[in-house]
């Protein structure tokens, strides 16, 4: 479970995360939605340690990450947006690298390396350097890396941003394969059909500031729209705010 209770964040004039607070919950798949530049990278960097908060408060699983950031890291599996690949090493040696790091021993690793293969259909690009991956390559390693050490708290930045159609509904099968066994899953997107299919809650960010939150049946109740995308654009202000 994490909480987040009024974080700011500021660089230098740029006042990025203006007190968002909400809860994600284990068993639950939690939607961070906003335009761009809304803050939504920003809070997740805080929530997986990687920048310290100017205000507020974060506990990820009973930990917090400015005090027990090694602690945090151990426990949390994390899919940035830049995907942060070892371009020179294989897949396999990426995902195994983590492994290691997180002290997992070989007959664990390499159990792990077989269910990845398998369940995100990894088998023939296990062995090839990771330069030259398509997109979808590239996101699938992230995710397997991320999640070899089995953690119990998931955060994925904009994990299907580029992906093709089958790679999309793999990515989307092993998130809801991750809910089912209790995982908790923070999600950043702008993909509302991704929003339908996998959401349980969702936080709308809009210029640092949470404008909504809810599941996706009070959000189209409380708009009184038939889709979320319509929803989205009520919730944020205007269609332009979607350019910001």
């Amino acid at each position: 479970m994490i909480k987040a209770g009024n974080l700011h964040k500021s660089f230098g004039r740029v006042h990025a995360v203006r007190g968002i607070s909400f809860t994600a919950r284990d068993g639950e798949v939690t939607g961070l939605l906003g335009p761009n530049g809304a803050g939504k990278t920003t809070t997740l960097r805080m929530l997986y340690s990687l920048l310290p908060p100017d205000a507020g408060e974060i506990e990820v699983d009973g930990l917090n990450p400015v005090r027990d950031a090694l602690a945090i890291k151990r426990n949390l599996g994390v899919v940035p947006d830049n995907r942060g690949l070892y371009n020179r090493l294989t897949a396999r040696e990426n995902i195994r690298y983590f492994g290691e790091l997180h002290g997992m021993s070989n007959d664990a690793i390499v159990a792990r390396l077989e269910e990845f293969a398998r369940r995100l259909n990894m088998a023939d690009f296990m062995d090839r350097r990771c330069e030259g991956f398509s997109q979808g390559q590239r996101v699938k390693v992230a995710i397997a890396r991320a999640m070899v050490h089995q953690p119990r708290t998931v955060l994925l930045d904009e994990p299907s941003n580029g992906l093709d159609v089958m790679s999309t509904r793999e990515l989307r099968k092993y998130i809801l394969t991750l809910k089912s066994a209790g995982h908790c899953i923070v999600l950043s997107t702008h993909i509302m059909q991704e929003v339908a299919a996998l959401c349980d809650r969702i936080v709308i960010i809009a210029g640092g500031l949470i404008a909504a939150e809810g599941s996706p049946p009070e959000l189209l109740a409380r708009t009184g729209r038939a889709s979320l995308e319509d929803a989205f654009v009520d919730l944020i202000g205007t269609d332009e705010g979607l350019l910001a």
